[in-house]
């Protein structure tokens, strides 16, 4: 007979380099940590400095003067094969973090997009953690 399958969990968070990667919260020791340095920097720019990756503002600048398209295309590829192996063999959990400078704009857009485009595709439970604003989400 065999065991009911549990359902795959996601922990995605955004961090701040500065203030290093998030600890596994998992105990399976991996996971994956995507650096999003190499995407242009709204935070550079008075207008974007107080805002965060969720405000219309900060999502407009990346969408039109960055590069994060192609970088989260990537992203998703790899995360859907992920996920799809991971639901076939069993497996319960995942971890997935996005770093930049401040964690502020380019990771929080990103564990944002990746959270609803996972959501759109799977049937998973995600927990959504913006580490440096101190917020939380369950999908």
């Amino acid at each position: 007979m065999l065991k009911d399958k549990k359902q795959l969990e996601l922990s995605i968070y955004s961090f701040s380099y500065k203030k290093g990667i998030p600890a596994d919260s998992s105990d399976n020791g991996g996971g994956y940590v995507f650096d999003c340095r190499a995407i242009h920097n709204p935070g550079r720019y008075e207008p974007y400095k107080q805002l965060t990756g969720r405000d219309k503002e900060v999502i407009n600048f990346l969408e039109k003067e960055s590069n994060i398209a192609d970088f989260l295309k990537s992203v998703y590829a790899l995360l859907d094969a992920h996920c799809s192996n991971f639901i076939e063999r069993g497996f319960q959990h995942i971890q997935v973090c996005f770093g930049c400078t401040g964690g502020q704009h380019r990771s929080v857009y990103c564990a944002e997009h990746l959270a609803e485009h996972l959501v759109a595709k799977f049937d998973l439970k995600i927990s959504l953690e913006h580490r440096e604003l101190g917020i939380k989400k369950q999908y």
